[in-house]
């Protein structure tokens, strides 16, 4: 029997058609992140270096997982707490830099106008916390997720549990949408629990003058509670001058929704002692958050903000999900992001809703006086924890509208 002759040159070209496309697919996925922060400003003890660095411990965690062949860049910039300055940067990082995603962009304006931004681009914004209006009025969950805090959240678990009827509150906040964001829904909170308000003011961002007066109208007005709803340098400068005007005393208690770590290694713990706060992350709240706070204390020296855990957080979950879905395809790797378990050192009892926020424990502390401190950072006293089904705005009550939740 002959065999017949199959002329070679087609066989050659098909094998050379086919190679590439087997290259292609056996080629590592590729992401990069951006974190765009402030690193010199009021906000930068708790994201900026720091931050970067969360971002570079989580880029190499997944590395030596789930990730593993992957290959992972992670950039930084600072955006000077400037919505203008930080979309350029971002959009320069989308359109010359091929950047995916982006996480910190700490500040309430910026992150408004880095969710649009990152919505119009069809690429991830990763927000480890801020404004409750990224996952309500200006809400995008087909491109970005709210992974700590919120000011909703902050605001529901410090005033619900106090806010007992005949309780007198009175709020002093930074004037813009933070600050407005917290005092709106702690009031209506306060309210829905019996609870009055005596008195309300509001500071500019940055404030460079004095906040006596402000404070003064709070310690004179009756109130049980005197509330700041400041950050950063803001807060710092209230709590110093509540301080000496001898504010917490009996009966008022001072409560600041924001109140983080480095805030409190800045002001000293005689100065912050007695104020009651709100942490979604504390270095020492269990041996699994320990072991971890330590290795980035070793690179920053300084322990972690919940901020800078949440960048953390909130980039190896987008990793992983990068890793899952094979692609850095923006709507493959939120799918995946919307349906893998959240588990690291950081997050305990999370879950991720169809709006874009994610749930998870709070937790309620009080910071110690010296004398009950027993090692460096040591600031914190548990007072409750807020389970993660009423830590957040309830899903039904979400301002997002459903047609654009993700539905896989």
């Amino acid at each position: 029997m002959r065999i017949a002759q199959i002329p070679l040159a087609p066989i050659l070209l098909a094998a050379g058609m086919l190679a590439p496309v087997a290259a292609l697919a056996a080629d590592p996925v590729h992401v990069k992140v951006g974190v765009i922060t402030d690193m010199a400003g009021s906000l930068s003890s708790q994201s900026g270096k720091g931050s970067e660095i969360a971002a570079q411990m989580a880029r190499e965690d997944c590395l030596a997982g789930p990730c593993k062949g992957m290959t992972i860049d992670v950039i930084s910039a600072d955006h000077r707490n400037d919505a203008a300055l930080a979309t350029s940067i971002v959009r320069e990082w989308i359109d010359v830099q091929h950047v995916d995603a982006v996480t910190d962009i700490i500040q309430a304006a910026v992150q408004i106008a880095v969710q649009h931004l990152m919505e119009e681009k069809g690429k991830i914004a990763l927000f480890p916390g801020g404004t409750a209006r990224l996952t309500n009025e200006d809400c995008a969950p087909s491109t970005s997720v709210q992974w700590m805090w919120d000011t909703y959240g902050q605001a529901r678990g410090l005033i619900e549990p106090l806010a007992k009827p005949g309780k007198k509150f009175f709020f002093l906040a930074a004037d813009y949408a933070f600050g407005h964001g917290l005092v709106d829904d702690g009031t209506d909170i306060m309210k829905a629990n019996g609870g009055t308000t005596v008195g309300t003011v509001f500071h500019p961002f940055n404030f460079a003058g004095d906040f006596s007066t402000f404070l003064l109208q709070g310690q004179s007005s009756g109130a049980d509670y005197l509330v700041v709803g400041s950050t950063g340098g803001d807060l710092v400068n209230v709590l110093k001058q509540a301080h000496e005007f001898g504010i917490p005393r009996a009966p008022q208690q001072l409560i600041a929704f924001n109140l983080t770590l480095p805030d409190v290694a800045a002001l000293g713990q005689d100065v912050a002692q007695g104020v009651t706060t709100l942490e979604n992350f504390y270095w020492n709240m269990d041996a699994e958050a320990r072991t971890w706070s330590e290795r980035f204390f070793a690179r920053h020296h300084a322990m972690p903000s919940a901020i800078q855990a949440g960048v953390y957080s909130v980039t190896l979950a987008y990793l992983k999900a990068a890793a899952a879905a094979g692609t850095n395809d923006t709507k493959a790797v939120m799918a995946k992001l919307h349906t893998l378990p959240i588990q690291d050192p950081v997050m305990r009892h999370a879950s991720l809703r169809p709006d874009g926020r994610m749930e998870h424990d709070g937790y309620l502390w009080k910071v110690k006086a010296p004398s009950q401190s027993k090692m460096a950072y040591d600031f914190y006293e548990p007072i409750a924890t807020v389970p993660a089904d009423k830590a957040f705005r309830p899903l039904d009550r979400s301002l997002c509208p459903k047609e654009k939740w993700w539905h896989g």
